[in-house]
């Protein structure tokens, strides 16, 4: 329980990469503020699931694409918990277009989701966690925040900036016990991705095991997904104290992606 006593807002937590962040910082005793979208029967489970590990479990449902919304979570989040200590921006989109046809309403809501979100949450996170002399940031950015790929102009220009971003909240926080950090996943095994690993080997008349080795072998050295388990293994480590003078850092997490 190293950490009893502080509290999470974790954004997109309802599923995948998000949830499970979510998990691993309420098996470490942080209270968790739940934002995403989904069934509210499945929510209420997640719910019930973490608050038997001892902590408190709240759910908002705020648009992050909205900058009121993402301010009336934030005080949400330190009116029911008395703080918000660790802010991890997770919620995230993609869309995969070519940059002459790539439709304009689909750059400004992944511009809006994946960068602007995070500095309205930070903007409105940071005077608390400076008052208290303690907090962690830690963005949710990709491989795809250090290298580029094809037909991803937006979510590539999002991450980034994230970053970036992260880069100078780090430095203007360097001297009140606030870390920002940039976690840079490769390839990620959500529920969403199995899901279309299995269709896609039904497709092929492959094994799932064969069209996995494929499908993360073509950007990884290291041909095996990176896990939300894993991801939360990190951002836990992030927030505990051994790992007080990390920061201003994009963490890769890719099998070696971006090594290349």
């Amino acid at each position: 329980m190293s950490l009893a006593g502080k509290s999470a807002l974790v954004t997109g937590s309802t599923s995948g990469i998000g949830l499970g962040i979510a998990r691993g910082l309420a098996k470490d005793g942080a209270n968790i503020m739940l934002n995403g979208f989904g069934d509210a029967a499945t929510i209420d489970a997640i719910r019930t699931e973490l608050t038997v590990l001892g902590v408190k479990v709240q759910y908002d449902p705020a648009d992050m694409t909205k900058p009121d919304q993402i301010k009336d979570i934030v005080a949400k989040t330190e009116a029911e918990f008395g703080s918000l200590d660790i802010l991890v921006n997770n919620a995230g989109v993609q869309h995969v277009a070519p940059i002459e046809s790539f439709p304009a309403d689909r750059w400004e809501f992944i511009i809006a989701l994946n960068l602007s979100s995070s500095f309205y949450t930070m903007q409105a996170a940071i005077p608390g966690m400076k008052s208290r002399k303690w907090g962690r940031i830690i963005n949710i950015a990709s491989a795809h925040g250090l290298v580029a790929s094809p037909q991803k102009a937006a979510y590539v220009a999002a991450k980034h900036g994230l970053v970036g971003l992260t880069k100078v909240a780090a430095i203007e926080l360097a001297d009140f016990g606030v870390t920002a950090n940039a976690i840079c996943p490769g390839w990620v095994l959500t529920p969403l991705v199995e899901k279309q690993l299995a269709d896609r080997a039904a497709k092929e008349k492959k094994t799932v095991a064969e069209v996995t080795h494929d499908f993360v072998a073509e950007k990884q050295p290291l041909a095996e997904f990176t896990t939300p388990e894993h991801i939360a293994g990190l951002v836990t480590f992030l927030c505990s104290d051994n790992a007080r003078t990390i920061t201003g850092a994009p963490l890769s997490i890719d099998g070696g992606w971006v090594a290349e």
